[in-house]
């Protein structure tokens, strides 16, 4: 696998680690499981929906596909406040309530570890709301791993939009040329490639339920043991 040059990534998934000083880590989708969000907006809230607006299921997840389009990519789609006020759902007990399917990535702990074990500052950096972030954070402990875990409700903006990563510097200073970025939504790894950052990695399989991603332009990786040294 041949990745471009400028994005600084290598044949064979071998990474000049010693030139890695910073890891960027998403979460939803990098180090969980994307079924549970997955499941939560396309399944468990359309149903909810159509319980509380009297509704059938079908009605319920067409006009939730519509509303989830005019809002993807812009921080609301991420804010569990905006969508308790536009559903009239308690989004954040709803998600409570199934979070029995909240799943860690394979590999993870032991990927996290090494990078704790070899010095290098492990952030993690979501655009998850604080309250789904707390949620996941106290199902799975995985917070014990990061030095820092910043959101994008802090920053203003989400990572995928423009300025994001050079926000990210006024709460999470980095050097760019040493940092490396780990995310499932190729868009954000447009947006921090497009900034500077050095390497840009993407995930192959965020839900395990789902479809497979590839891309032309970014390595893209299914366990995190393939990248290791």
């Amino acid at each position: 696998m041949t990745i471009d040059a400028d994005n600084k990534n290598f044949t064979d998934k071998t990474l000049p680690w010693q030139n890695i000083e910073t890891v960027l880590l998403d979460m939803d989708g990098t180090l969980l499981d994307l079924h549970f969000d997955n499941h939560f907006w396309l399944t468990h809230v359309p149903k909810c929906y159509a319980e509380k607006h009297d509704m059938t299921h079908e009605e319920a997840h067409q006009h939730l596909m519509c509303r989830y389009t005019e809002v993807r990519g812009r921080l609301d789609w991420y804010c569990v406040d905006f969508w308790t006020r536009e559903l009239s759902l308690d989004i954040e007990q709803l998600k409570h309530d199934i979070a029995e399917k909240i799943s860690i990535r394979p590999d993870v702990v032991d990927f996290l570890s090494w990078l704790n074990a070899n010095d290098k500052r492990v952030v993690l950096v979501t655009n998850a709301h604080p309250a789904s972030l707390n949620l996941k954070m106290d199902k799975t402990s995985l917070h014990v791993h990061f030095d820092k875990i910043i959101n994008a409700h802090e920053i203003g903006l989400a990572k995928e939009n423009e300025g994001f990563w050079e926000k990210l510097q006024d709460a999470e200073p980095y050097d760019k040329a040493h940092t490396m970025l780990i995310d499932d939504n190729l868009e954000v790894l447009d947006s921090a490639h497009e900034y500077g950052i050095a390497y840009c990695l993407g995930i192959q399989q965020p839900d395990s339920q789902g479809d497979a991603v590839s891309s032309d332009k970014y390595m893209v990786i299914d366990e995190f043991k393939e990248i290791l040294p």
